[in-house]
């Protein structure tokens, strides 16, 4: 059975249209359901502006549908996965909201550090939402949120490779993992602070101890001017 959005016979008035090429201006003749076209003026390949990524975003069947994804395709599919992730994982935590609470400041701190590292951010948020469901160690429940959003095997089998490490001394996650690690250690020191059950000195000798990176420690001595 063909997907209706791309089965001609669906199609109303619109479907094809034309675009003007980012590089010359000419006009470029597009279906609906073409991924990318070649400017036969200058030849510049460029993505169809108007299609519509939504379903191909998350559906596994999306390289076939719509032929093979081009990078700007496959980076917003990894991008809708964090997404829905963080989703997910509100929906589990349901009203504890002190989880909710260290889910997302673990994900705030993980995108600043990731960030200026360039490590995947798919994979850097995704572990840094999932790490709060699973206190057992056994990860089921992020394996589920992964595999009920159909996510690539390769991108769960990172994601839990991450978390099963967290904590583990001599384990190597991998740049991502490093960045999650970092990301929930801040998170810790947090609150502490905030209980008053931790000072500035100390914050600064943990930094120096237990950080990695420069991006983490700039991050965690962020938490001094708040």
């Amino acid at each position: 059975m063909k997907c209706p959005g791309q089965d001609t016979q669906y199609w109303k008035p619109g479907a094809i249209f034309e675009v003007p090429c980012p590089e010359c201006g000419k006009p470029v003749e597009f279906f609906k359901d073409d991924t990318m076209r070649k400017c036969n003026h200058c030849g510049h390949r460029f993505v169809n502006p108007q299609l519509d990524f939504g379903c191909a975003a998350y559906c596994k069947f999306a390289s076939q549908c719509l032929g093979n994804l081009p990078p700007e395709l496959l980076a917003q599919k990894e991008d809708l996965f964090k997404d829905r992730v963080a989703i997910e994982v509100k929906r589990a935590l349901k009203t504890d909201f002190k989880a909710i609470s260290r889910a997302v400041r673990r994900a705030r701190h993980a995108e600043q550090i990731g960030k200026k590292l360039q490590a995947n951010m798919a994979v850097v948020l995704m572990a840094a939402y999932l790490m709060e469901l699973d206190s057992s160690g056994s990860f089921d429940a992020a394996r589920n949120i992964l595999d009920g959003l159909a996510a690539p095997e390769p991108m769960v089998e990172q994601v839990i490779r991450i978390l099963e490490n967290m904590g583990r001394e001599g384990e190597d996650s991998g740049l991502e993992g490093r960045v999650v690690a970092e990301a929930d250690l801040i998170v810790g020191w947090e609150d502490l602070l905030k209980a008053g059950r931790l000072d500035a000195k100390t914050l600064e000798k943990l930094i120096e101890q237990k950080l990695e990176t420069d991006a983490g420690r700039q991050q965690a001595r962020s938490l001094l001017q708040n």
